[in-house]
């Protein structure tokens, strides 16, 4: 009983039940994807291949968001945020990193653990709740895996394009952020010590495409493509210009 009365004052009823989880995931999803996406449109296969659900149920949902202004959708290009949209995914995003780093920094989860955790909450916490979340962690600026935090008014911080499939073999970068989502994944990048600001090299790439050697901590490492176009970096000498 005393549980469940801390939840409902941390979490009123009204902040719970204003959208339906499922919309901001979409949009959610949709404000992850455009960064990467084509004239920054994200189209439809990518949008349900992300969120897991099938193309129709991808594109009703799609059709609900476009009727209250939260985002723009093209047949055959794809969907866009609205200024509506964004400004609701930024304040999604926003909860769930500060979320990933309370768990992370306060209570000591590991980084594969947090990502599922924080998108529990991030759907049911209050502005007043958020506020005080943000006050508390002194405003971070980036998750545990290294994606900036929105601020209050919705600014992210720039981070680079760069990818780590795009570094030359012989050249040292220092990693910004990696992918969240898979737990096993994050172990593994764990074990290797690619994490955020781990400095790496490139030893090699192989053709085509091909596996990348890598040297982190004096140790040697492979990587495959998908996963290394998916890892931000910053060339370190990039770091010593003034």
């Amino acid at each position: 009983m005393a549980k469940q009365f801390v939840y409902h004052a941390l979490f009123p009823r009204e902040a719970r039940s204003m959208f339906s989880r499922s919309a901001e995931e979409y949009l959610e999803a949709i404000y992850r994807l455009e960064g990467a996406a084509e004239g920054g449109m994200v189209p439809l296969s990518t949008l349900a291949e992300h969120l897991a659900v099938s193309a129709v149920s991808a594109n009703q949902m799609v059709r609900r968001l476009e009727e209250r202004g939260l985002l723009t959708y093209i047949p055959y290009r794809g969907v866009a945020l609205s200024e509506d949209g964004r400004a609701k995914a930024a304040g999604l995003i926003r909860r769930h990193r500060l979320w990933e780093r309370f768990l992370a920094d306060v209570l000591g989860l590991p980084w594969d653990q947090v990502h599922e955790e924080a998108c529990r909450l991030e759907h049911a916490t209050s502005p007043l709740v958020e506020a005080h979340l943000a006050r508390f962690l002194e405003e971070p600026q980036t998750c545990p895996h290294g994606h900036p935090v929105p601020s209050e008014d919705g600014a992210t911080l720039a981070q680079g394009r760069l990818s780590l499939m795009d570094v030359e073999p012989g050249e040292q970068v220092r990693v910004l952020s990696v992918p969240e989502r898979d737990p096993d994944l994050l172990r593994y990048l764990g074990q290797m010590g690619l994490e955020p600001g781990a400095t790496v090299q490139v030893e090699s790439r192989a053709p085509f495409g091909g596996v990348l050697t890598l040297v982190v901590g004096g140790v040697r490492h492979a990587l495959g493509k998908e996963v290394a176009q998916e890892i931000r970096v910053q060339p370190l000498s990039l770091e010593e210009q003034p």
